[in-house]
């Protein structure tokens, strides 16, 4: 029989983040699972090629506390389960991947924006890449109009 113990919820905190945090919030509370709250800070390698070098250590620590911050008052809003957050350095599915494993989940529960067409081309898809990479079952929550 199917046990979940652990649910990882990768969120950018964007309104679609937030429905799949609703979601992995309602499947805990049913399972008695804990959610394990993961944000992951991408590499910026892109600004390497820029003169502004200097200041990608300012623009990684920025994003580092504003992301502790806003994983902090996340976890805050989350009543009724047990909660932990992490957060991490990389390239985004990689690191939800690795996350994954390391916490032993049971479930990802992840946001996706269901871009199409050219914006998926540019921006490309970490839910798409989750799924078809994921060791363990992944929900995905689409919200729309947001």
């Amino acid at each position: 029989m199917f046990q979940m113990r652990k649910v990882l919820c990768p969120t950018d905190f964007s309104p679609c983040s937030d429905a799949a945090v609703d979601h992995a919030v309602a499947l805990a509370k049913t399972f008695k699972a804990e959610v394990v709250l993961l944000h992951v800070v991408p590499n910026f390698d892109f600004y390497l090629a820029t003169p502004d070098m200097v200041t990608l250590p300012v623009l990684l620590d920025s994003s580092r506390k504003h992301a502790s911050e806003e994983l902090a008052k996340a976890s805050r809003r989350i009543e009724g389960v047990a909660v932990r957050t992490e957060l991490l350095q990389g390239t985004v599915h990689e690191c939800i991947l690795a996350a994954a494993a390391s916490a032993k989940a049971d479930l990802i529960v992840l946001g996706t924006h269901g871009r199409t067409g050219v914006k998926h081309m540019l921006l490309g898809s970490v839910a798409e890449r989750v799924v078809r990479l994921s060791p363990v079952p992944v929900l995905t929550v689409r919200t729309h109009g947001k």
